[in-house]
């Protein structure tokens, strides 16, 4: 690739988003190498694409033709398998796994699109505008999602003590 601006913008727009969205397709089709030849996927049609047109809007861009890329191949494997807790990518060393391992199981029992708005704020750590064009939601709406889940796994949370072993 020669070094041009548009090679350092698709260069850059690499560097900053493969891992992201590494995480978020492997979430959604439950498959590393799937998910990479999503990302792969998501990149080259990035570099099809005119730079002025999407760089005021490249993470959702990304996030977005990532998302349709990977609903797509998990349409066509026709299976959804449950989120496990190293699945969600938590952070290793956390005061309370027991704690985070409980939040997990409680997320899980939350209806599919509260899941996915929950995934992108904290695991992508995406804006509500960011989220709303990524899912084709209203920004209002995206915020009471993640309201209402928040609060239900905060209600699930108080209401069942922590298991502790001894």
């Amino acid at each position: 690739m020669s070094d041009t601006p548009e090679s350092r913008w698709i260069v850059e727009a690499l560097e900053l988003y493969e891992r992201p969205l590494l995480r978020y397709a492997r979430w959604i089709v439950r498959d590393v190498e799937c998910a990479r030849e999503i990302v792969q996927e998501t990149f080259l049609r990035l570099c099809r694409e005119n730079p002025a047109r999407i760089s005021e809007h490249l993470a959702q861009w990304l996030f977005t033709v990532c998302r349709n890329l990977a609903f797509d191949a998990r349409k066509k494997e026709g299976r959804m398998t449950p989120l496990g807790d190293a699945e969600i990518g938590v952070e290793p060393g956390l005061e309370d796994k027991q704690t985070v391992s409980q939040i997990l199981q409680i997320v899980q029992t939350l209806p599919k699109n509260q899941r996915e708005v929950l995934y992108l704020k904290f695991q992508c750590d995406l804006s509500y505008k960011e989220i709303a064009e990524i899912t084709k939601l209203s920004v209002s709406n995206v915020g009471f999602l993640i309201h209402t889940a928040v609060r239900a796994v905060r209600r699930q949370l108080l209401s069942e003590p922590v298991r502790r072993t001894q």
